[in-house]
């Protein structure tokens, strides 16, 4: 009941987490670059450089994840190997993040990675391999061979 439609979010929301990330990241190196000041001896082209690729590489990574949880949802099957793999990875991601961003930025980021956390362990367990609806009937009996014909 709630599988499809949590898929569909997870997939928005990675979406978007990844434009996010990209459009952050780039203005960073563009701050860098045009500041064309050093921190602690670094070059402020390799640091905007830097922040340009990490930006692209983590978009990469949740738009990869977002496109998991789309084909969950169009497919309506639950995630298999990699694809499951790199969504239990997102999951650990946003759990650090949520870690790191409690302490530097303040509680409502916490929240956010909190919300998205949770958003993907629905996804996960949402889908645990049973079919929805009710169960057919014998299901679970267990399986006995036919009798034998008596004489009459």
């Amino acid at each position: 009941m709630v599988r499809r439609p949590v898929a569909w979010i997870v997939a928005l929301v990675l979406f978007a987490e990844a434009l996010g990330v990209l459009a952050v990241n780039w203005f960073l190196g563009v701050v860098v670059d045009r500041q064309d000041m050093s921190l602690a001896g670094l070059d402020p082209d390799v640091m905007s450089v830097s922040s340009k690729a990490g930006g692209v590489v983590f978009a990469l990574y949740f738009g990869l994840c977002g496109l998991v949880a789309l084909l969950v949802a169009l497919r309506d099957r639950a995630p298999a190997g990699f694809g499951k793999v790199l969504l239990i990875s997102a999951a650990v991601v946003h759990a650090l993040l949520g870690a790191f961003a409690w302490g530097l930025i303040g509680w409502t980021a916490f929240l956010l990675m909190v919300v998205v956390l949770a958003l993907i362990v629905l996804l996960l367990m949402t889908y645990d391999g049973r079919p929805e609806g009710p169960e057919p009937v014998g299901a679970g009996a267990p399986v006995s061979p036919p009798a034998a014909p008596t004489a009459p």
